[in-house]
């Protein structure tokens, strides 16, 4: 590569990590925020998102791929049980999965809708009490609980970002059945 075509190389990637910084500027995170963070295999993910289950009081909104772990199932129908009103959009083709948890808990009388309109609805994410966030690669999952690599975090008091989770929930809810 010439000097030339060095120097234009460097001014296009300054150029777009410019842009990049301008267009999708960072917002602070508000006073008094806290966070956990689980990792597995290990079960330290499960740990947060139990937490975070068990943190709620008013609402809960599971956005979610797959979703097995009867664990997080019992968890969140004790949720229900004491009032919070839960609500569920999953993926249609994996809550056809033997083991899924959505048949159980929509028979116990939560709210479920199915989305059917990507390849994949590979979100993975829960607003607990219109406040905070659990979120990260973790799927409600024995198999991510005991052999994947995976991460879960809990932002808690963020509401501008609950309130983004909260329109997207809101998104695909309206788009599932």
């Amino acid at each position: 590569m010439s000097r030339i075509e060095a120097r234009r190389l460097f001014f296009v990637i300054a150029t777009i990590l410019l842009l990049t910084i301008s267009v999708f500027p960072q917002a602070p995170l508000p006073s008094g925020c806290s966070y956990d963070l689980g990792f597995s295999p290990g079960g330290t993910s499960l740990e947060v998102v139990l937490k975070a289950i068990n943190a709620s009081k008013i609402t809960l909104l599971v956005a979610c791929y797959e979703f097995t772990d009867r664990d997080i199932a019992e968890t969140i129908e004790a949720a229900a049980h004491r009032g919070v009103k839960v609500r569920i959009v999953a993926d249609y083709k994996a809550a056809q999965q033997k083991y899924s948890q959505t048949r159980i808990l929509k028979a116990v009388g939560i709210p479920i809708r199915l989305d059917d309109r990507y390849s994949i609805h590979h979100h993975k994410f829960m607003v607990i009490d219109s406040l905070s966030i659990e979120t990260g690669s973790f799927n409600y999952t024995t198999a991510a609980i005991k052999h994947y690599a995976e991460n879960a975090l809990v932002l808690w008091n963020v509401k501008p970002l609950a309130d983004e989770y909260t329109r997207e929930f809101e998104r695909l809810w309206g788009e599932s059945e």
